[in-house]
């Protein structure tokens, strides 16, 4: 919603250049996942690839960086198309350099990895049908289902799986400039139009960079690159959303400085895509109850979890819903009610998307970018599946697990129960380095197929003991970790110098 990149350190170099080179082996992770219809799924032996934006960018000449901590070296990069005609990406380490490993059906993602040449933060990756193709999926009148493990990403981290309307080659075919296509990550867009992307539609993004003054890998150039988006799974431990995004137009395409809108640029409605999107946010739409770690809550992030997601057609053919709903312990779980007044509903519909601008007074800019039809449009033709860890240089998380603004209290800017001064990435570093995602067991089908219907719905459940557990017995929990709450069981004592601080019933927090 608010996305801003996570890059590698320094000597890592993460660029996204168009040569490439082999200095290091390129062996990609393999990740199975299952291809289903109605009478059963089958497995489809897969791979992952790392976002050019992280890989070592060197000169083709030789191994000098081209890029270095959050600055181009403008000797050899004297222009856009020079720089990618004199630097080369990489092959990568996906273990020891970016903390990416897989096993079977599961994707591991790893915060913070120590290298051998530098710290690297964060990780995106891409599912692949070929070593030179992303696997592409069209959305429309199927389902999406995957499990997930959040139990140790806390506030202001985001373990995020969706979907973006990249080119199936990474740009290659489109852009000549490109030698190194979707094998080495390269073609990226959402509908942030990010420009903190180093090499955008073939040429380096090296004109007007400015480097971050909080991100010591990262900055903004004038290109930006836009396309259609749906987030099906943007979440920690505490908050989770789902949200499209559509676009004006329906494929890959740059921008250029204010006119690319979104989080990178003074005019956040000034570009082709709806930055903003239309959530559903449980504990935004009004439960505080239904989402977040322990067994006070319908369901439970401290334990592994599958996620179905649903687009309808209506009679049209045309998108006609969205719908969400949960498995756990053997137990199908309806997505949450909205409890606010005036925008009732427990699914993404035109209406209300429209309803829920009005309540919540915000800008209703997923009506001017194209709205369902738009995002009908765009789950049709095939999209790219994107997942990522990664946290926030630009407003801390803060819009998907705290109050956003922070000062507000308007209906709507209550997202979540992280404090308000959580998700700062320099804390997140060095207090919760270990942090990972894992995402597993992907199935992807017409709608009913891809998870077990059996088992019964449960309903909300009461809090066993009216008590909250206090936080008394010994144990090292970092910032911002869960220290307390109804029928929790784990460590008590925050790190020096936090304090364990109440949330709610179902959760302390160390802060």
């Amino acid at each position: 919603m608010y996305r801003a990149i996570a890059t590698a350190s320094a000597l890592i170099a993460a660029v996204r250049a168009q040569q490439v080179c082999s200095l290091t082996t390129e062996t990609k992770p393999a990740l199975t996942w299952s291809k289903c219809t109605s009478s059963g799924c089958s497995n489809v032996q897969g791979s992952v690839t790392i976002d050019a934006n992280w890989r070592w960018t060197h000169q083709v000449s030789g191994s000098t960086n081209c890029y270095t901590g959050n600055k181009w070296d403008t000797s050899v990069c004297t222009s856009g198309k020079v720089c990618a005609e004199k630097c080369c990406v990489d092959g990568a380490d996906y273990a020891s350099t970016y903390g990416i490993t897989s096993s079977g059906n599961q994707l591991s993602l790893s915060f913070v990895t120590k290298g051998s040449y530098g710290t690297n933060i964060g990780s995106r990756t891409y599912l692949m049908e070929d070593e030179n193709t992303y696997q592409m999926f069209q959305l429309l009148g199927n389902e999406f289902t995957f499990d997930v493990d959040v139990s140790n990403i806390g506030c202001g981290l985001n373990g995020a799986l969706y979907f973006v309307s990249m080119d199936a080659d990474g740009g290659k075919a489109k852009y000549p400039g490109n030698k190194a296509g979707a094998k080495y990550g390269t073609g990226y867009c959402d509908a942030q139009c990010p420009r903190d992307v180093k090499f955008i539609n073939g040429q380096a993004n090296s004109d007007g960079w400015e480097p971050s003054k909080s991100d010591v890998n990262g900055g903004i150039g004038n290109l930006g690159t836009c396309c259609p988006e749906m987030d099906i799974w943007e979440a920690n431990s505490i908050s989770t959303a789902y949200t499209p995004h559509p676009c004006t137009k329906l494929t890959q395409h740059a921008c250029t400085g204010d006119s690319c809108g979104g989080t990178y640029s003074n005019d956040r409605y000034g570009g082709t895509c709806d930055a903003d999107g239309c959530d559903f946010n449980a504990y935004r739409q009004g439960n505080k109850t239904f989402y977040g770690p322990g067994s006070g809550f319908n369901v439970d992030t401290t334990k592994k979890v599958t996620v179905v997601t649903q687009f309808h057609k209506g009679s049209n053919g045309r998108l006609s819903e969205i719908t969400r709903l949960y498995v756990q312990n053997g137990k199908v779980i309806a997505n949450s009610e909205s409890k606010i007044a005036g925008n009732p509903g427990s699914s993404l519909t035109s209406d209300f998307c429209t309803t829920q601008k009005k309540v919540f007074g915000d800008i209703d800019d997923f009506a001017k970018k194209g709205a369902w039809n738009g995002m009908s449009d765009a789950l049709e033709a095939p999209m790219v599946l994107v997942m990522s860890l990664w946290h926030d240089h630009h407003s801390n998380m803060l819009w998907l697990d705290s109050t956003y603004p922070t000062d507000s209290t308007a209906l709507g800017s209550q997202r979540g129960s992280c404090s308000t001064s959580s998700g700062v990435p320099a804390d997140l570093e060095k207090n919760v380095p270990n942090s990972k995602v894992a995402f597993s067991n992907i199935k992807f089908g017409p709608i009913g197929s891809t998870y077990n219907k059996e088992g019964t719905q449960p309903q909300p459940t009461n809090p066993t003991n009216p008590n909250p557990t206090n936080p008394t017995n010994p144990g090292t929990v970092d910032q911002w970790g869960q220290c307390g709450g109804t029928n929790y069981s784990g460590p008590t004592a925050c790190k020096s110098p936090f304090t364990c601080k109440k949330i709610n019933d179902f959760y302390y927090q160390c802060q």
